[in-house]
This record gives C-alpha cells, sequence and structure tokens, in this order.
C-alpha cells in the first residue's frame, strides 16, 4: 500500500508541474519564477504525504488477529452399511450416511488424533437412541426421521467437536423383509379366518339359542322371513315342529303331533318310514325326525342339501353338549366311505376272512 501511495503522489506532482508550465508560457511569467516553481513542485507533496502517513497511524491488533485466523476446517467421512437395532430382538436396521464435523477449540491439552472416529461415534450413538424404539417395518419413516434427527449439528461427550449427518439412508436386510412379509400376510389370513370364526359361532348360537329354541321362536323367525305371509308359515308349521325337535334332540310336543300327521297324511312320513331302520313301535329318534323333516321338504336320498344342514344341526346340537345325538346324525347323513375291494365288486355275506 506505501508504494502504491507513493507512485500516486509522483504522478500528481508531474501532472502539476506541466499544468503551471502551460500556463508559465502562455501567460509569460518572469524569469524567477521558474526557480520558485521547481521548489513548490518537490516540497509540497512531500510534506502532505508525511503528514498523512502520521495521521494514518497503525493497523489495530485486533484486527490484524481477525484477518490472520485459520478459517475453520470442515470435515466429512461416509458410513456404509451400520447395522443398528430396532425394537424387536434379531431385526437390525442397515445405515448409511455422510458424516460432518469441525473442531472445537479446547481448553484440555489433549490433540485429537482422529476427529472421524469421534464424529461417527457421536452420530452412530443418536441414529441408535432413535432406532431402538422403532419396529423394523417401518424403515422408509425412521429414515425420514433420522434425516431430521441428524440434520442439526450437535457437539460429541467429549466436547471436541460438533457432528451431523446427512444422505442419510436407512433399509433391512433383503431377508429379513421377506420375513416380515410374510408375518405381515400370517396375520392378515389370522384376522380374516378369526373373523370368519366369530361369525360362524355367532350363527349358530343364534340359529340354537334364539331361532330353534322352541316351536314358537322358530314360527316367529319364519314368519319375519317371509314377510308376514301367515299362510305361508302356517303351511310350513310341521315342518318348522320336526326341525326345532332335531335341533334340541326332543320329541314334538304332543299339541302338535296331529297337526304333523294331518300335513304329512299319516302319523309317520311313508318316506321316513322307508329311510328309517328303525321299528315304528319304537321311539323316534332326532335323526328320525330329521329324515322326516327332509322328505317333507323334498330333499331326496343322495341331495347334497342333507348332508349340510344335517351337519351344521349337528354342530349346533354340539354347542349344547349333546354328543351322542350329534354323532348319530352324522352317522345317518354323513356315514363314513365303506371299503370296495380292488376288483370293484362287493364283498359276499359269507365272505369273512377268507372263510
Amino acid at each position: 500500500m506505501t508504494t502504491a501511495r507513493k507512485t500516486t503522489t509522483v504522478f500528481l506532482t508531474v501532472l502539476c508541474g506541466l499544468l503551471l508550465t502551460i500556463v508559465g508560457l502562455t501567460q509569460r511569467w518572469p524569469t524567477w519564477t521558474w526557480p520558485t516553481l521547481a521548489v513548490l513542485l518537490l516540497v509540497v507533496p512531500a510534506a502532505a504525504f508525511r503528514i498523512a502517513s502520521g495521521r494514518r497511524g497503525s493497523i489495530p491488533p485486533s484486527f490484524k488477529e481477525r484477518l490472520t485466523a485459520p478459517p475453520v476446517e470442515r470435515t466429512e467421512y461416509h458410513v456404509s452399511r451400520v447395522a443398528l437395532p430396532s425394537h424387536w430382538d434379531d431385526y437390525n436396521f442397515v445405515f448409511s450416511a455422510t458424516v460432518r464435523w469441525y473442531l472445537l477449540e479446547s481448553a484440555r491439552n489433549d490433540p485429537v488424533l482422529n476427529p472421524a472416529g469421534l464424529a461417527v461415534e457421536a452420530v452412530l450413538n443418536r441414529a441408535r437412541a432413535v432406532t431402538e424404539k422403532r419396529q423394523p417395518g417401518r424403515a422408509s419413516l425412521v429414515q425420514h426421521e433420522l434425516s431430521g434427527v441428524l440434520s442439526r449439528m450437535h457437539p460429541d461427550p467429549t466436547g471436541h467437536l460438533q457432528a451431523m449427518a446427512e444422505n442419510v439412508s436407512l433399509t433391512l436386510l433383503e431377508q429379513d423383509q421377506e420375513r416380515l412379509d410374510r408375518l405381515a400376510d400370517v396375520r392378515k389370513d389370522k384376522a380374516v379366518w378369526e373373523h370368519q370364526r366369530k361369525y360362524e359361532q355367532s350363527k349358530r348360537q343364534y340359529l340354537g339359542e334364539d331361532v330353534l329354541k322352541d316351536t314358537g321362536s322358530a314360527v316367529v323367525w319364519w314368519l319375519a322371513k317371509n314377510d308376514e305371509h301367515v299362510e305361508k308359515t302356517v303351511t310350513d308349521l310341521a315342518l318348522l315342529a320336526q326341525l326345532t325337535s332335531a335341533a334340541n334332540d326332543t320329541d314334538i310336543p304332543e299339541r302338535l303331533q296331529n297337526l304333523v300327521s294331518h300335513q304329512t297324511d299319516e302319523p309317520i312320513t311313508p318316506k321316513f318310514l322307508e329311510e328309517s331302520p328303525v321299528p315304528t313301535t319304537q321311539e323316534r329318534t332326532a335323526a328320525d325326525h330329521l329324515a322326516g323333516f327332509f322328505s317333507a321338504m323334498g330333499f331326496t336320498e343322495g341331495d347334497d342339501r342333507r348332508t349340510m344342514l344335517a351337519k351344521q344341526i349337528s354342530d349346533i346340537i354340539m354347542q349344547q353338549n349333546r354328543y351322542e345325538t350329534a354323532e348319530d346324525l352324522r352317522r345317518r347323513f354323513d356315514p363314513p366311505a365303506t371299503f370296495t375291494p380292488d376288483n370293484g365288486e362287493e364283498p359276499s355275506p359269507g365272505d369273512h376272512g377268507g372263510q
């Protein structure tokens, strides 16, 4: 800066001299004025330069320190595929990020030889405090949460530096992700199955404890089902009485015996007599009543509806702890398959063990 000021002073002095020379020649100054002018051109600039230097003084020490202070050094380190625990045992997050830090002025005398290690440790501790409380199935959501938590500079426990992380990536191992997907499918299927089971239990309970509790309840239910058509309900009264007695493993009430016999044109339905191996002199069982009901409904032998309805009624009876009656219905209407020889012929009555 001193050299520049000197150059400027000389330039201005020469310029002033040229101007004064031109003015003196045009005005025809006397000869004695030229030496005086030359002395003034040399003395005045030198005196002005000395006075200006004295007024400026030296640069303040504080300003010199700010000018010469070293810039803050910032560095970074890339962390790749570090396992961080999740809230579930044996399921770890895979963490990757770029760690940045800068050193702090410390009064301690112990130097930091590996600042990257301190910065990475501080960032991983902050990330772990978040991931160990999160479920592994929310990896993408936890990744954005970590990006916000680690985006701010935060001092490490030793106080030597401040660290942060950017470009955060959080994933799961491919095998763990497949296991979680399978577990989710199982939970969904289980929920559907439980709803179906509860629906079936509720339906059986409704039929057994409400609709088929007695003949009167069945009549009211059937009347509501047929939009209050009384004639149709009266016509089906005998069928409802038989179905109710079969569901509850009881005989048809005496007050309805005549109605049932009248509707079937005889005390016992002919189809019922054909299907029942039990003599008519014996007391009729629940299976006998149900067979008569099927015959009256027009469900002939071999009709799949007989087996389906018998199984549903058997399940209802099982709910009321009538196991023998339920088993009797299953043997009657859903018997186990019989053995047939390889040649397709039925075994003869006298063929017993090769005799």
